[in-house]
């Protein structure tokens, strides 16, 4: 199958469009990161979506909107509090599990009795969304467990000839995947950490609970009701061990445990400390910025062909956690506390 990239005009929305109710499958661009497309109402088209990325099945998709109006096709029941972080949060990147209606294929839920929902913010997404005429369901476009895509590139990188069109919206502005919650009537339950912070889900006047599966590893067996909570994710093709300490801590280590093919991960401007080549993240106490490069750096990794990456470790406050978040999977839950 030949893959094209096309920019996003009308006329190639309208392309994806026509795509998209056939059956077949777009790479989209988001504020947070490619997603891979296809209809979610359609089964079929959403089995090519585990087939393309070679992606468990027992990992929930999330499927996209454009008006609200499109939720009630989706979920059965909207408690007070999704509606209250409806109005807060969407468009944005901030995704709700809500009780299913059956129109929901099963293997969109991953046999979960509820869906996963959000309404992206990107005009592109919105208009192809629109165009389409149905909700989307769309997983990072990229191979299952390597690092997100934050260009029309990198999904064609990963996807050439697997899928048949990506349009291009340039590169992401957030960088990482949507927050994930659970919602009941004054309770949110964060599953996966994102632009949305816990601290602005707390702002609506509901109780917030961080999940266990953020920061810490789930067993094989262990059900999840999102994306991101179980499997080894965002991983470059080198061992990534986060070290978590101050940077003289984090020199001192790396001199000490050379390696073939070590590079370190480090902030802006750490570079010149290290007697290892580096590839940097982002700034030192600036979690955004971090957000926007970490899944552009981990592939940069790979083309340096790196075997071992020391990382630098990120705050765990506001955006930091989603950074961290992802970083600890992608290597694979190996952190060293100095």
């Amino acid at each position: 199958m030949e893959t094209r990239i096309l920019p996003c005009t009308k006329e190639n929305i309208e392309k994806a469009a026509h795509l998209l109710r056939g059956g077949e499958l777009v790479g989209m661009p988001t504020e947070t990161v490619y997603g891979l497309a296809a209809n979610a109402l359609d089964e079929t088209a959403v089995s090519k979506i585990f087939i393309a990325k070679g992606r468990p099945q027992d990992n929930p998709l999330i499927v996209h909107i454009s008006s609200l109006s499109m939720l009630e096709s989706l979920a059965a029941k909207v408690p007070d509090t999704a509606f209250q972080l409806a109005e807060r949060f969407w468009s944005g990147p901030l995704t709700m599990i809500l009780p299913k209606t059956a129109a929901v294929p099963s293997s969109v839920t991953a046999g979960l009795d509820t869906v996963a929902v959000r309404f992206p913010s990107h005009p592109a997404a919105q208009a192809l969304i629109d165009a389409a005429g149905v909700p989307l369901a769309a997983p990072s476009a990229n191979r299952s467990g390597s690092p997100s895509p934050t260009s029309a590139q990198h999904v064609y990188d990963d996807l050439q000839g697997k899928i048949p069109l990506i349009l291009d919206g340039g590169s992401c502005t957030i960088g990482l995947e949507s927050t994930v919650v659970s919602v009941a009537e004054g309770q949110i339950t964060l599953l996966r950490p994102g632009a949305v912070t816990a601290e602005q889900l707390a702002s609506i006047g509901a109780e917030v609970t961080i999940a266990r599966a953020v920061c810490e590893q789930l067993r094989p067996d262990e059900k999840v009701l999102s994306p991101g909570m179980k499997y080894k994710h965002y991983a470059p093709k080198a061992s990534v061990y986060i070290l978590d300490c101050n940077l003289a801590d984090f020199v001192r280590y790396v001199d000490a445990h050379p390696q073939e093919d070590c590079y370190a991960l480090v902030y802006e401007g750490e570079e010149q400390a290290l007697s290892i080549p580096s590839v940097t993240y982002g700034r030192a106490e600036d979690s955004l910025s971090q957000a926007q490069a970490l899944f552009g750096s981990l592939r940069k990794l790979d083309e340096l062909g790196a075997k071992i990456v020391y990382a630098r470790c990120p705050s765990r406050q506001g955006v930091g956690l989603a950074v961290y978040n992802r970083l600890l999977r992608a290597a694979g839950f190996h952190q060293i506390t100095l």
